[in-house]
């Protein structure tokens, strides 16, 4: 079974023991390793499979950088501060402009306000776009009129690195290579057609043939990764129902 908590220890000590110096998102843009690895973890739902995987990583001496939205679905002070606690990375995971329907003031009035938010909790340094893949708005066109930077922010991955020298692997659409699911959790890159996985276990094999790149971040969203057999399977067909629909929409707006 791919996508459980213990395929996900697995590919960690896989890639502890190929000596990968793990960063935050934070800390690979102020100093970045020639071989480094970014864990990225978008906390959609369920926060509590975010800490079962913070408490992971820090078994191992790791740390990883956790985006959390403002809604309840997502922000719960007390496991944020656990984590953090844990020595990982907080980042504000936004969706202003899905929220206020592309108005750019109303959007960076309410990214203003709960990036305080945020920051009466835990440090916040970076921050990191919701896809809305329902929506008709991209969150991160906030950034076509304003500068995060200017709000003491020092990075947002979709603007901060650069694709072209850092490998990007996700698991949206519950897979490695659900690209064609993927309405905005994608980047433009040479390097897109290099590394193709079927499953973790494949990229597990790679890593230990040696086979894989030197920089990289990899984004998870935990709640689709359990143990629990029911839930395994429920977000096996939640997922699955979920691609279809976004393989429609894609389809419908080109």
């Amino acid at each position: 079974m791919d996508f459980t908590l213990v395929k996900y220890e697995k590919l960690l000590k896989t890639l502890k023991e190929k000596e990968y110096n793990f960063q935050t998102f934070a800390e690979f843009l102020k100093s970045p390793k020639k071989k480094s690895v970014i864990l990225r973890h978008d906390v959609d739902l369920m926060p509590k499979n975010s800490l079962r995987f913070a408490k992971i990583q820090y078994k191992y001496g790791v740390s990883g950088t956790y985006f959390f939205r403002s809604l309840p679905c997502s922000f719960d002070i007390e496991i944020i501060k656990q984590i953090s606690e844990l020595k990982h990375e907080i980042g504000y995971h936004y969706e202003n402009m899905d929220t206020h329907k592309g108005n750019f003031d109303l959007a960076l009035k309410d990214f203003k306000e709960k990036l305080n938010l945020f920051r009466s909790v835990s440090k916040i340094e970076t921050i990191c776009m919701h896809g809305s893949p329902l929506s008709n708005y991209d969150n991160k066109d906030l950034w076509n009129k304003f500068d995060y930077k200017s709000l003491d922010l020092i990075g947002e991955p979709y603007f901060d690195l650069d694709f072209e020298k850092i490998f990007y692997f996700t698991d949206t659409g519950r897979s490695w290579n659900g690209e064609i699911f993927s309405v905005r959790d994608k980047v433009k890159s040479k390097l897109n057609n290099q590394y193709i996985f079927k499953s973790t276990e494949d990229m597990i094999s790679r890593i230990n043939n040696d086979d894989f790149p030197n920089q990289l971040m990899i984004t998870f969203h935990p709640q689709r990764w359990n143990n629990n057999i029911f839930l395994w399977f429920r977000e096996l067909v939640f997922q699955k129902l979920k691609n279809l629909i976004k393989y429609f929409l894609i389809k419908a707006r080109k």
